[in-house]
């Protein structure tokens, strides 16, 4: 019995180290993303070239959420960055697990939605520190 108790001790320790986020394993991830968005620096350089059916996501970790310039975004996703929505990595992996139960849930709204369908089931964490790595604070 001891020993079963110290190796679940154990287990539970090392837990953390198995979720931990790493940018190597989210920039291979990006490429489920890529249909749709790209990396693009504000004065035009590709960093990673992707579609253009949601938002360029150079910068989006500390955006207020629904603020990419010449992007058209759902009416309930610019509410939520106008009542707060800051993205970081943590809410950024969340709604990119469950795009419209996250705003649901952000807004307190069953009829929110968002018009990112996909929903990453794996790794969204992963690919959250890759996009944290071309934030504002990784650029300065």
């Amino acid at each position: 019995m001891k020993h079963v108790a110290i190796t679940l001790i154990a287990g539970l320790l090392a837990a953390p180290a198995a979720f931990a986020q790493d940018a190597a394993t989210g920039e291979d991830e990006f490429r489920k993303c890529k249909s749709c968005h790209m990396i693009e620096t504000p004065d035009g350089e590709s960093i990673v070239k992707g579609g253009r059916t949601g938002p360029n996501l150079h910068g989006i970790i500390g955006r207020q959420a629904g603020t990419v310039e010449g992007f058209r975004y759902s009416d309930d996703l610019v509410a939520a960055g106008e009542a707060g929505l800051v993205w970081d990595e943590e809410n950024i992996a969340a709604y990119m697990e469950d795009p419209r139960g996250f705003i649901r849930e952000y807004l307190d709204d069953s009829s929110a939605r968002s018009t990112m369908t996909f929903k990453m089931r794996r790794n969204s964490a992963d690919v959250a520190a890759y996009l944290a790595t071309f934030s504002e604070e990784a650029d300065g």
